[in-house]
């Protein structure tokens, strides 16, 4: 049985999942100029997989016996591209902390799928980190 502490963390993660993507999917639409269109298709590629993030973590929340949210955390689209990659990667230093954390619940409730859920999700929350970053360098 999960503990009400990982239930809320996954309700967490679903709703900061569907933030980030509605986030990031209207950044990439709205986004016009030399600048943006070097990172449009890289904000639907990761858009696309922050769904499929809530989705897998709602999957694994119903199965737990939880309810997943279906509200957003705050959507930020930003009023310059600097502005919105600076959003971006700490909207996803967040998400790299808190499943950390969650990972830490899940092994004290003994939840070894749980844990390897998140470990997934987490490695690829680094790495889009690493990419807002990294396009932040050149500006």
């Amino acid at each position: 049985m999960a503990s009400k502490e990982l239930l809320e963390m996954l309700n967490k993660g679903i709703a900061r999942e569907l933030q980030v993507s509605i986030q990031y999917m209207w950044q990439h639409v709205l986004w016009s100029g030399i600048q943006a269109y070097a990172v449009k298709d890289e904000l639907k590629d990761i858009a696309v997989a922050e769904m499929k993030h809530a989705e897998a973590f709602a999957e694994r929340l119903a199965y737990l016996g939880g309810t997943p949210t279906t509200k957003p955390d705050p959507i930020f689209i930003g009023n310059d591209l600097k502005e919105m990659l600076e959003q971006d990667a700490k909207d996803e230093e967040v998400a790299i902390n808190l499943y950390k954390q969650a990972i830490e619940v899940a092994q004290k409730d003994g939840d070894i799928t749980t844990v390897k859920l998140f470990r997934e999700i987490l490695e690829d929350e680094e790495e889009h980190h690493d990419t807002f970053t990294s396009l932040l360098e050149g500006m």
